[in-house]
């Protein structure tokens, strides 16, 4: 069997705090209500000169920029079949049903995601991430793997596997 090598990171400060709300089982919707995240990811692929995956330090800055881009902020769903959400010019005017919310546009990151569930969450850092890695550090992993914890043990995990196939569309 050959070799196989992959680097986790998971460190103090990959941690985000904010605010969502998710539907479930049809045409339930929750509660507004906010987590502190923490994230995980894992990276597999070749060692390279130096016998590396990858450099630590450009793994973790690049997670880290991701990640921060979503702390203390409202997170929405643009791609959910019943949220309808409406940016405006100063405000986001969001839609579920007979509910309605209104939050000021600065407060609000609206994500690609058909809902924002931990597992999406951490598929939209991790397409972040991969497309950070091939344009800043001209890598592209064998794998990339992301985990978002919600509540203390609670994990969704998004695993993307590069061999043959092109990155996911973030």
């Amino acid at each position: 069997m050959p070799e196989h090598y992959h680097v986790r990171l998971t460190k103090d400060y990959l941690v985000f705090s904010a605010a969502h709300f998710i539907t479930y089982q049809g045409d339930v919707c929750e509660r507004l209500h906010g987590h502190n995240y923490r994230v995980a990811v894992e990276v597999g692929g070749p060692l390279d000169e130096n016998a590396y995956v990858v450099d630590f330090i450009a793994l973790r800055d690049h997670a880290w920029e991701i990640i921060r881009r979503l702390d203390h902020y409202m997170l929405l769903p643009t791609r959910h079949q019943q949220i309808h959400v409406e940016e405006g010019e100063q405000e986001v005017v969001v839609r579920f049903e007979d509910r309605r919310w209104v939050f000021p546009r600065q407060d609000c990151r609206l994500l690609p995601v058909p809902n924002t569930t931990a597992e999406q969450l951490a598929r939209w850092i991790g397409t972040q991430l991969l497309e950070r890695l091939e344009e800043h550090a001209g890598f592209r992993p064998r794998w990339l793997q992301v985990a978002v914890d919600e509540c203390e043990g609670q994990w969704g995990v998004w695993r993307w596997s590069g061999e043959g196939s092109s990155p996911p569309e973030s």
